[in-house]
């Protein structure tokens, strides 16, 4: 005679029989996640409503999902998992902040959002003990916060860069490979969705510079204010960038940078010459490329599309998945940082180095937009009737001076 036994596996016996979503925004990204969703295998997860602001707008499925009132999903006890997914920062923090609080589980793909509210909201998951991902903020389709916390966890890293940007890169692509203009790259990118109607966030690096941001938690265990790390993007750049680039044997990336030096971090975001050959320079449109290098496990590197509906879609929906697991963060750099109590982290700063020597390309109109940096020599000169560059030795902290400026165009000699 036998007897039927119920064998119980730990990670099975932890498993959601089914997620109800409440879904903040239905733009590019939310219709993305929709369509994903909807076609995934297996997932025992499905979306019963979504609250939009536009109440005029046609949309593609039937108009009783939708809702106009953040209550009807923020105060609805059937949604165990909020998906927020707009693109007003604050409104998604006080959204975000809201659901946790009530012990729900949040996912998002608001970078902006989550980088200047990091440590609100990492104080609100360790008070609430819900669930926070937000994969789909950083790198697109490239799963790289799950990575450096899974398996970099015990890991020294020394560096973490890369292409952080699709909107951007897939600009410079189009002016290096077909001679397009800045303008005309730049509309093709928005036309084909990978760009905003407004896309100063993307051109100017800040898009990138809160991805740093988030990505420099789970590299180094550092929590930093946006404001805490320089900028420089590529709304200056012309084609005679991108031709002395390729004469010289390089081509031209939008770079986050974020890598220990001693006892110090040196974190920022600017165009960099890439040599061609190199893993970062083959990366083309709107995909993104990220090196991870380790002290043991040396470089790797992961590449990805960085921009898009699908693409994002998927890095929510691989948060969802994990969701019904009850996954959540390790934070395990952080933690270890700061040892069972946790900190003032706007000192967290102190740590940056701004005092270091960058080798720079910096195309410039006349001697006196140069006045407000501290050169320490220079390399190279150049001057015409139209076009004039210096190559120089720059003290990084001075560079701070010129950030506004909308007559410089400034490019970092890649030096590691």
């Amino acid at each position: 005679m036998t007897h039927d036994k119920k064998i119980t596996y730990q990670g099975i016996a932890s498993l959601r029989p089914q997620l109800n979503i409440g879904l903040f925004g239905f733009g590019c990204v939310g219709q993305g996640l929709y369509d994903v969703l909807n076609n995934s295998q297996g997932l025992k997860a499905e979306i019963s409503k979504i609250c939009v602001k536009d109440r005029t707008k046609s949309r593609k499925i039937d108009k009783s999902f939708f809702t106009f009132e953040k209550k009807d999903i923020l105060k609805n006890g059937n949604h165990d998992l909020i998906v927020e997914l707009i693109d007003d920062a604050q409104a998604a923090y006080e959204i975000t902040g809201e659901a946790i609080n009530k012990g729900k589980s949040v996912v998002t793909a608001n970078k902006k959002m989550v980088a200047e509210n990091f440590e609100a909201l990492f104080r609100l998951q360790v008070k609430s003990g819900s669930s926070f991902l937000y994969e789909g903020a950083c790198g697109g389709s490239i799963p790289i916060i799950r990575t450096l916390e899974e398996y970099y966890d015990n890991e020294l890293l020394g560096s973490v860069k890369g292409i952080l940007n699709g909107s951007s890169n897939y600009i410079l692509t189009k002016m290096e490979t077909d001679k397009l203009g800045f303008e005309d790259a730049l509309k093709e990118a928005q036309a084909l969705g990978f760009a905003e109607s407004d896309p100063f966030l993307d051109i100017a690096g800040y898009d990138t510079k809160y991805k740093l941001c988030i990505l420099s938690v789970h590299a180094f265990g550092l929590i930093l204010k946006p404001q805490d790390i320089l900028n420089i993007g590529i709304q200056n750049i012309s084609q005679f960038d991108i031709n002395y680039a390729n004469e010289k044997g390089y081509r031209i990336k939008l770079i986050a940078n974020a890598r220990k030096v001693n006892d110090k971090y040196q974190i920022y975001v600017l165009p960099v010459f890439i040599p061609k050959g190199s893993p970062l320079s083959t990366i083309n449109n709107e995909f993104n490329g990220i090196e991870v290098e380790g002290v043991y496990s040396d470089k790797q590197f992961f590449v990805g599309k960085g921009a898009g509906s699908h693409p994002t879609g998927s890095a929510v929906l691989s948060d969802i998945s994990a969701i019904t697991y009850d996954y959540k963060y390790g934070y395990k750099k952080l933690k270890k940082r700061i040892n069972g109590h946790i900190p003032d982290f706007s000192k967290d700063k102190k740590y940056l180095d701004d005092d270091f020597i960058v080798k720079l390309y910096i195309r410039y109109v006349n001697g006196k937009d140069l006045l407000n940096l501290e050169i320490a020599n220079v390399v190279e000169q150049y001057s015409s009737s139209k076009y004039n560059y210096v190559i120089a030795n720059v003290i990084f902290s001075s560079l701070k001076k010129i950030k506004q400026t909308n007559r410089l165009f400034v490019c970092e000699l890649e030096q590691f």
